[in-house]
């Protein structure tokens, strides 16, 4: 795809936006991507050359809707995101390693020494995908682990226009820590808007040192229209 700025990296505030993630597990940035690069990611659906395989939600009880993920060699848009994200973020990922003590080796600084990684170990499916919301789909709380190698953060661009597009559909993030109840966070993010989140599991500081606090994510249900969104993952699957 040949896109006029697509992705407005520039305008991210990246010290603002690592410190939020840091602090909450998740970090909304702001129109993100260009109003024609969403347009023309979210007309990629229709391509079925594109994608590996297709996933009716309903059918293995995740929620109700669709989503498909992306087939080597990414489109290039996709790949960019992803390859842009992830030095950003790989710090970080290292950070809250040593936080939580963890004996897993440090995240190297490129995606692509991260992915040869996960193809020695077996991990070898891409998992960059598009997902497809229409009136009464939802997404069940969920985690993407598709292997032994997690990297802990991913991200959610919207490709849709809330209020034009579709009605409903916010993203969910509860997080569960120790002994407490759940925390809830609803979030409605617009066209160009991403989320980066917690994949997995996060360190919140506690009286004895750091802890894992349980994250899980997910998608409220649609009411009228058509939602779609990219969701980046690092990690590819087995």
């Amino acid at each position: 795809m040949s896109l006029p700025e697509p992705f407005r990296e520039h305008a991210i505030n990246w010290p603002g936006t690592l410190s939020h993630l840091d602090e909450r597990g998740f970090a909304l940035i702001p129109a993100v991507l260009a109003q024609t690069a969403c347009e023309e990611i979210a007309a990629v659906y229709a391509d079925d050359r594109k994608f590996r395989s297709r996933i009716d939600m309903e059918r293995y009880a995740f929620g109700k809707g669709e989503y498909k993920y992306f087939a080597y060699p990414l489109p290039s848009i996709v790949q960019q995101l992803r390859c842009s994200f992830y030095p950003r973020l790989a710090p970080l990922a290292n950070e809250w390693l040593a936080r939580l003590g963890s004996k897993r080796r440090r995240y190297p600084g490129t995606l692509g020494e991260f992915i040869e990684q996960c193809h020695r170990g077996g991990q070898k499916r891409p998992t960059p995908l598009m997902l497809k919301y229409g009136p009464g789909d939802f997404n069940c709380l969920h985690q993407d682990l598709y292997g032994e190698m997690i990297f802990p953060f991913q991200v959610t661009f919207f490709l849709s226009r809330r209020g034009r597009d579709f009605e409903g559909g916010e993203f969910v993030l509860a997080e569960q820590r120790p002994r407490k109840q759940s925390r809830v966070e609803v979030l409605s993010p617009n066209q160009g808007d991403a989320v980066i989140f917690a994949v997995h599991h996060r360190p919140v500081r506690g009286a004895r040192g750091y802890y894992r606090a349980n994250l899980r994510h997910g998608v409220s249900t649609i009411h009228t229209g058509e939602r779609y969104t990219l969701g980046i993952i690092f990690h590819d699957a087995k």
